[in-house]
């Protein structure tokens, strides 16, 4: 049995930049092992393993190396590259996801993606977890939450590119994973993602995290209209776009890599 798969620099316009995301198209699910097997020989941020059931009409499921993820912003990208590529006349597609629902996608005149996601607003949190003040070594000025992650704000860009996270204790935070911020010179805001619990120490660029940070920064700012950079070593922008029910994100993706997979039959 062959599958093909497609890699893909997702969040960036340059080789090598952004996420990479793995892309499986099938006409049926695979076995879940399956799924989790090749992800995690992938060894991948995520490995999107998507299922057409017209042309335009998609259903998703995304997994990590060590687990099936809820919900994956950047391999939404990268499957949608693929689907676009593979499919030259539409400019959209409906991707449907248990956790998050139906997923409007639309191509743009210049080749972006824009991706229509639930608003995931994160909350106050009154009481910080003690593992997560003491698992980043710069304390943040104020904690917020979703259902995602632990949001760890900060006044100052400088604190978001120096913070070090102890992952003895980050990781006691699961399932929730944490997000650092902060506003920016160059971009509205920044932020770097620790997810030890669900995928790896520090992750590239995050799509799904914006659905709450653009929330909170476009309320903090004054606009509803935000650019942003993950910084990461690869880092990433992203264009967000926040109203009341949905976030709207977008950003361009470049193909690594097309083959096959092997499996027995």
């Amino acid at each position: 049995m062959k599958l093909h798969i497609d890699i893909i620099d997702a969040f960036t316009q340059t080789l090598f930049g952004g996420n990479q995301a793995a892309v499986v198209v099938y006409d049926s699910w695979l076995e879940v092992d399956l799924m989790q097997q090749i992800a995690t020989e992938n060894n991948l941020a995520e490995t999107a393993f998507v299922v057409e059931h017209a042309i335009g009409e998609y259903s998703i499921r995304w997994f990590s190396p060590m687990t099936e993820i809820a919900f994956c912003g950047h391999a939404t990208l990268a499957a949608a590259y693929v689907l676009f590529s593979k499919h030259t006349h539409l400019t959209s597609l409906n991707i449907y996801a248990d956790a998050v629902g139906k997923m409007r996608i639309n191509r743009l005149d210049n080749n972006a993606i824009e991706m229509q996601f639930p608003n995931q607003k994160p909350w106050q949190v009154d009481a910080a977890p003690e593992a997560l003040i003491k698992g980043l070594s710069i304390k943040p000025h104020k904690i917020l939450q979703n259902t995602q992650a632990y949001f760890a704000i900060y006044k100052c860009e400088r604190d978001v590119h120096n913070v070090v996270m102890d992952r003895d204790k980050i990781i006691k935070l699961a399932p929730l994973d944490v997000v650092v911020s902060a506003p920016a010179n160059d971009f509205d805001f920044v932020s770097r993602y620790f997810w030890p619990a669900n995928g790896g120490d520090e992750d590239a660029v995050t799509g799904s995290i914006h659905t709450g940070l653009a929330p909170f920064w476009a309320e903090h700012l004054g606009k509803n209209e935000l650019f942003a950079h993950q910084a990461s070593k690869r880092g990433g922008d992203i264009r967000c776009s926040v109203s009341a029910d949905y976030v709207t994100i977008t950003g361009f993706a470049v193909r690594y890599l097309s083959g096959q997979i092997h499996l027995p039959c």
